[in-house]
């Protein structure tokens, strides 16, 4: 799609959409003709049925230029939904750059066991998000359960000024506030019903072969969890009965991988009822407890 080509050829949304995701195909993405309906559609305001319908249609010329931005960028490995702003998450619309992780649909599955598991006292209750990043997981829950009260907190400032604004944006902000500081420290003194985090989990020698839009874009903050990955879940899991009300439930996001080692850390702390749930792909993905009495 080179300038000489705009100039002498009528480029159709069915060209475009063509020729960008062969192009992106042949760089080793496995999702280029999505990513490539995203972008456009974003640029045109289009829904992927809307640039179905108009396939014929001749993009303008800042049209153009404005996808061949955003597909310049993509083709270096920038996430789709940074390249968007938006990501949605459990049924929302949640605003995302580089100072978050992406949400993921898999993560989804945190907020079902935090619902699921705190059913018996659903009218009412306290609850601690940490590692909150883009507050997608704060945010959802909150929004279920608008008479609780929830707290999120993440260590990066940057984060949370992109969880506020989604909290705003959602609604959630009436039932939600956010704290400053690493795990328990900005909630010293406080207990929780619930105790929720997707914390880094990556173990730091394997994050050199991750995606690139996720090895090269992602924060790394946010995903390095030490030489097994399990830095910040053994940290959690220690000091978060000192911190859950009798009863109240800890559960954590974690890798595929780590469901029986996470299984066995709450064990060994004296959790109750822990359990290990899989997300849409069969993999073990949030480990969760009763606190000890």
């Amino acid at each position: 799609m080179t300038q000489a080509a705009v100039g002498d050829d009528v480029w159709s949304i069915k060209r475009v959409l063509t020729w960008a995701a062969d192009d992106l195909k042949r760089r080793g993405n496995d999702s280029a003709r999505l990513d490539v309906e995203l972008l456009l559609g974003h640029v045109l305001g289009l829904d992927r049925i809307g640039l179905i319908l108009h396939s014929e249609r001749p993009l303008s010329g800042p049209e153009l230029s404005r996808f061949r931005e955003l597909f310049k960028r993509r083709r270096t490995g920038e996430p789709v939904a940074y390249l968007l702003g938006a990501r949605e998450f459990y049924g929302l619309s949640l605003r995302v750059d580089a100072r978050v992780l992406v949400p993921r649909p898999d993560s989804e599955r945190l907020v079902e066991i935090a619902l699921e598991r705190t059913r018996a006292r659903s009218m009412l209750g306290q609850a601690l998000d940490m590692c909150t990043g883009s507050g997608c997981i704060a945010i959802a829950f909150a929004r279920h359960r608008p008479t609780w009260s929830v707290t999120a907190s993440d260590i990066s400032e940057g984060a949370l000024e992109v969880a506020r604004d989604n909290a705003h944006r959602t609604g959630a902000i009436r039932n939600l506030r956010f704290v400053s500081g690493s795990l328990f420290t900005p909630v010293a003194g406080l207990r929780f019903d619930l105790v929720t985090a997707n914390p880094p989990y990556i173990p730091a020698g394997d994050i050199q072969g991750l995606p690139v839009d996720v090895r090269d874009f992602e924060p790394r903050l946010a995903l390095d969890g030490g030489p097994d990955g399990l830095d910040l879940v053994r940290d959690i899991v220690r000091e978060a009965p000192a911190h859950l009300t009798p009863g109240g439930l800890l559960a954590l996001e974690i890798a595929f991988d780590q469901g029986p080692r996470t299984a066995a850390l709450l064990r060994e702390h004296g959790y109750a009822e822990v359990t290990v749930a899989k997300d849409l792909g069969g993999r073990d993905r949030v480990v969760s407890g009763y606190g000890p009495p």
